[in-house]
This record gives C-alpha cells, sequence and structure tokens, in this order.
C-alpha cells in the first residue's frame, strides 16, 4: 500500500528545484582594469607647407595681379599655403616655408637662403644672384635677333597698304641695335619677300628711299633731344617704327606718335603714345611655372630662361587675325624652326 505523505512531497519538492532555477541570478562584482598610458606621447601636427612671393610694393597693379595670381594658383595645386610680402628677412623664413619666389630689389637673398636651408628660393631678375645650392633664377632673356626678326614681320604685315615704308629708331655704335636692325630687316622679307611698291619715295633731297630705314641717335646725344629723331621719321617717309629699348624715352615715342606713325618696341612707354601697337617682353610667369615642379621637389641651383610674349597689343593695329599669325611665327622662332638669317 502506498504512502501518501510521499506522493505528496516528491513533486513539491521537483516544483521547488524548478522555481529556484527560474530566479534572478547573482550578478558578480565586476574588478577594475587598469588603463595603461602610453609611452609615447602623439606628435603635433605640423603646419601646412607654405609658399612666398616677394615683391615692391610700388610694382605696376597689372602685373602685380598677374604674379600673385600665378603663384597662388601653384600653390593651390600643391596643397601649400601662399602668402605675399613686400620685404623678406629672417623672422619670416619659419620651417614651414618651402618656396620663395622674390623679385627686386635684392633683399639680402643669399644669405637668407643659407639661412632657410629647408626652402628653395627663385629670384626673378636679380642682378648678381647666380644660382648654386637652394637657389635658382629666372635670367634676363635677350634676343635682339628675336625681336627685331618678328617686329620686322609685324611692321610689313601691318605696313602692307603703305608700301611697307618701316624704319628703326636706334642708339648709334650700339652692336645688339645693329643685330636687331638686321633681323628687322630679315623679319620684313620673311613676311613680304622682296615687298614691291606701289610707288616710289624720295627724300627732302631728292634720293630714291629705300626699306627699312635706320635712324641712329649718337651715343653722346641728350635725351631731351630724342625727339627731333623722330621728326627725322617724317622726312624718310616711314609709316611704322621699331624704338629700340635704350633709347625709347617717353618723349621721343610720344613724338612718334604724334606724328602719326606707328610704334612698336620691347616695352610699353608710360604714358602710352598713339598708335602703340604691341610690345614684346619676356613672360615670367611662364618660367615660374615651369621652375615650379623643381621647386616643389627640392631641386635648386637652376636657370630658368623665359619666353617671349606679345603684352599691350592693340587689335586696332594688329587684328586678332593678324595677332594670330604673329603668335605662331614666334612660336617657331622659339622653337628654332625659322632662321633670322644673321649668324646669332
Amino acid at each position: 500500500m502506498r504512502n501518501p505523505s510521499k506522493t505528496i512531497l516528491i513533486p513539491l519538492l521537483l516544483l521547488a528545484l524548478v522555481l529556484g532555477a527560474c530566479g534572478n541570478p547573482e550578478t558578480p562584482v565586476p574588478t577594475e582594469t587598469p588603463t595603461l598610458v602610453p609611452t609615447i606621447a602623439p606628435t603635433a601636427t605640423q603646419s601646412s607647407p607654405l609658399a612666398l612671393l616677394v615683391l615692391p610694393a610700388d610694382l605696376d597693379a597689372t602685373q602685380s595681379n598677374r604674379y600673385q595670381t600665378a603663384v597662388y594658383e601653384l600653390a593651390q595645386a600643391a596643397g601649400y599655403r601662399f602668402q605675399v610680402r613686400n620685404t623678406l628677412t629672417a623672422a619670416d623664413l619659419d620651417p614651414s616655408v618651402k618656396i620663395v619666389v622674390v623679385l627686386p630689389p635684392d633683399p639680402g637673398l643669399l644669405a637668407l637662403a643659407a639661412s632657410a636651408p629647408q626652402a628653395q628660393f627663385l629670384a626673378v631678375n636679380i642682378p648678381g644672384i647666380t644660382p648654386a645650392g637652394n637657389v635658382s633664377v629666372i635670367g634676363q632673356q635677350s634676343r635682339p635677333d628675336l625681336v627685331g626678326f618678328l617686329f620686322g614681320y609685324i611692321s610689313a604685315m601691318i605696313t602692307t597698304e603703305y608700301d611697307y615704308r618701316i624704319g628703326m629708331v636706334a642708339p648709334q655704335g650700339d652692336p645688339n641695335a645693329q643685330v636687331a636692325f638686321a633681323a628687322f630687316k630679315n623679319g620684313m622679307i620673311y613676311y613680304c619677300g622682296s615687298c614691291p611698291k606701289t610707288l616710289y619715295y624720295f627724300d627732302i633731297y631728292g634720293n630714291d628711299i629705300q626699306y627699312p630705314q635706320l635712324v641712329e641717335i649718337p651715343a653722346d646725344e641728350k635725351k631731351e633731344l630724342y625727339p627731333a629723331y623722330g621728326n627725322l621719321l617724317v622726312e624718310k617717309k616711314v609709316a611704322m617704327a621699331y624704338v629700340y629699348p635704350t633709347i625709347a624715352t617717353p618723349e621721343l615715342t610720344n613724338a612718334i606718335g604724334v606724328n602719326g606713325i606707328t610704334g612698336i618696341g620691347d616695352v610699353t612707354p608710360n604714358p602710352r603714345p598713339l598708335y602703340w601697337t604691341a610690345s614684346l617682353q619676356p613672360d615670367v610667369v611662364k618660367a615660374i611655372q615651369a621652375a615650379w615642379p623643381d621647386l616643389l621637389a627640392g631641386r635648386g641651383g637652376l636657370t630658368f630662361n623665359p619666353p617671349f610674349a606679345l603684352i599691350d597689343v592693340d587689335p586696332n593695329l594688329l587684328t586678332p587675325g593678324k595677332q594670330q599669325l604673329v603668335e605662331q611665327v614666334l612660336a617657331d622662332l622659339l622653337a628654332g624652326r625659322i632662321n633670322i638669317g644673321i649668324g646669332q
């Protein structure tokens, strides 16, 4: 016979075991884990490299803006910061300065470059600076043969309706001016061959005038008398004249324009005279752009020669179509594809 008390006790024990298993378990007390302190402090973030452009405060505004825009764009493309200075001292050359482009006057560039070996310096037409170490230079491009040839070509092009009556005003006895005039004549021939005239022209003495004409100013002539040589162009019936840069005073170029003669030259006079066609100058900005990859790479001691470029073009005298032809001839001259013909 079964014991009823045991029958009741067993289910109660089983129920107690089940309820005990379903209860909340005891939460263990966490132990503190020590924080590891790094033995090397984090490196401070370096400032981005800096490019400086140093130019005089009295530089022509157009030229100043052109230099600033060019160097700014180069710096931005390289991830550099950019700043402009009118002066430069050793205090400006902190370790973040990597490229310094300097225009005249010389701020003591060689000493400054020696004090900042981390930077590359580019001297732009600064006399007495030679390339060495971390100093590179943009030289002054002197090509009287190329300039003379191109101006002879342009002058013949513009005076086609005036029987190619072109001339040049130059300093007497200057070898470079003589080279320029020989090239000027060859540039005329390159454009028009024998340059046939529809009329004959005679001077006040009845002599037949052949073109191009050369008017020379003696080396000892007073500058205030230069305008009188512009009047000689009138006597020689010159319609367009190249004025050599060393004698191109504002008074002379103005006298040429007032006499109705079209002018052209290396540098645009200030104030600009009447009938001034254009000027031809070394393009320093293009030279800076050409030098930039070497400056970025830390290569110094180099020389960069700027190419020539037409500037201050009067489109009423040298129309866009004619200018395009001139630009092509200039490119061919620079590339050596045109023989100037004077053994330069």
